[in-house]
């Protein structure tokens, strides 16, 4: 890889030049255009069903082009960013440069990069102000994100009962995220689905060794969803983001693979589109008070949803999107399942039975928190993953599977009184309807 502080001197400045809007006949096209001067530019793009642009939906287009950025910006960690697209005040400022610092904290740790807050990169607004005009905005309904994994599946069931005012939110959509939505009882017309196109160039410059990493993925959702919650009337985005999400991957670090799925996160993005949008569309993620093993408890139950849901990012890049069954986030889910599934059904769906696997022990013990770090996927506490893996244990009569085995032998089975079952993290933007249908859903099954 590429000297991070040789690129930075080489390529100081990053330029959001601005986006274009193309109107096709069923569809609108927008091209964002980013420059590296001296190296090279990009034009990513988003497709969308065709709708009707005022004021509003540009500055959201605007807003997501601020979102989209980091994904080519990284490449260089250039100093400088200039906005030319459009204007944001110093106090924007702040909140953009706190996402994209801590939405890129897996980048910096894994790439070895010692930046701070301060010091990675000014922002120069070019643009100046335009005076906002008030919207007389009515929104009814749900606008859910689904990704396709047990999270989003589960919020899809909680929901049920307001299948009328929901419509289901896909980023690129594909077989598994549509018929995860239609399983649910969601035709065609109560899907709203995007298109977000990469430039190919970033590719190549990762191959070359310029810097590559992880970015805020959950940012480019929030202001998409925003967008369309706008365009289709829907006065509430509601994602899946639990609890675990909080929980950094390095202890005594802030640094988090889910930061942008954090509660921190959710509640700095919904003060801005109070401030700064001004219309009555609510963020909130509604399984903000469960953990993941709450989830999982919940989602077993949902049988319709087994043989369709996947969660593997590795596997998500085939053809056919299946379990890859060698990545943390497979043995997460495999193991945040197995106090309910293990053995018979969760060998259905990952075809075969991954507390045998020793090639995973290393996964297992970063998984447990006896290794360096957490893995950097979307996975549970050490808390809620030690207390699934002992209830398995606890359920097992006769000889225990490899993973399993190593367990009982080298660590202490978590203390089951525990009761994880029945938490309930206080800390979340839940409404009292919202909360009441998700405190219903859970005594249901504990």
């Amino acid at each position: 890889m590429k000297d991070y502080k040789e690129l930075r001197n080489l390529y100081s400045d990053f330029i959001y030049e601005g986006y274009e809007i193309q109107k096709q006949e069923d569809k609108i096209v927008i091209t964002y255009n980013f420059t590296i001067p001296n190296l090279t530019s990009f034009h990513p793009k988003y497709e969308f069903k065709k709708f009707i642009i005022d004021d509003m939906a540009k500055n959201i287009i605007f807003h997501i082009g601020l979102v989209e950025l980091i994904s080519y910006w990284k490449s260089t960690l250039s100093p400088n960013v200039y906005i030319k697209a459009g204007y944001i005040d110093e106090d924007q400022i702040e909140w953009f440069k706190k996402m994209y610092f801590y939405g890129l904290g897996e980048l910096f740790y894994r790439n070895n990069i010692d930046l701070n807050i301060n010091n990675f990169m000014n922002i120069i607004c070019e643009v100046d102000k335009k005076e906002t005009v008030n919207i007389d905005y009515q929104g009814y309904g749900n606008l859910i994100a689904l990704g396709g994994g047990k999270d989003s599946n589960v919020t899809m069931e909680v929901l049920k009962d307001q299948k009328e005012v929901n419509d289901i939110f896909i980023i690129n959509p594909n077989v598994v995220t549509i018929e995860c939505a239609k399983t649910a009882g969601y035709n065609d017309d109560k899907i709203v689905s995007i298109k977000r196109i990469l430039d190919k160039k970033i590719i190549e410059l990762n191959e070359q060794g310029f810097i590559n990493g992880h970015t805020p993925f959950n940012a480019i959702i929030a202001f998409n969803a925003y967008l369309q919650a706008y365009i289709n009337k829907k006065k509430y985005i509601v994602l899946s983001n639990e609890s675990s999400a909080n929980e950094s991957n390095v202890i005594n670090s802030e640094t988090n693979h889910q930061y942008s799925k954090s509660f921190e996160f959710e509640k700095d993005f919904s003060n801005y589109i109070k401030k700064y949008f001004k219309i009555d569309i609510n963020y909130f993620s509604l399984l903000r008070p469960l953990s993941e093993y709450q989830i999982a408890l919940l989602f077993s139950k949902y049988k319709k949803y087994h043989k369709i849901f996947k969660s593997c990012n590795i596997g998500s890049k085939e053809e056919k999107w299946k379990w890859c069954n060698n990545c943390p986030k497979c043995l997460f889910v495999f193991t945040i399942l197995s106090p309910f599934l293990y053995k018979d059904e969760l060998i259905q769906i990952f075809k075969e039975d991954l507390f045998e696997k020793k090639e995973l022990l290393n996964t297992f013990i970063e998984l447990i928190g006896y290794g360096e770090h957490k893995p950097f996927e979307c996975v549970g506490t050490y808390l809620e993953i030690r207390y699934a893996i002992s209830k398995t244990i606890n359920n097992i009569d006769g000889e225990l599977p490899y993973l399993l085995n190593y367990y009982k032998n080298n660590y202490n089975l978590e203390n089951l009184n525990l009761d994880l079952e029945h938490n309930y993290n206080e800390e979340n933007n839940l409404s009292p309807t919202f909360d009441a249908l998700l405190k219903e859903e859970l005594k249901k099954y504990v």
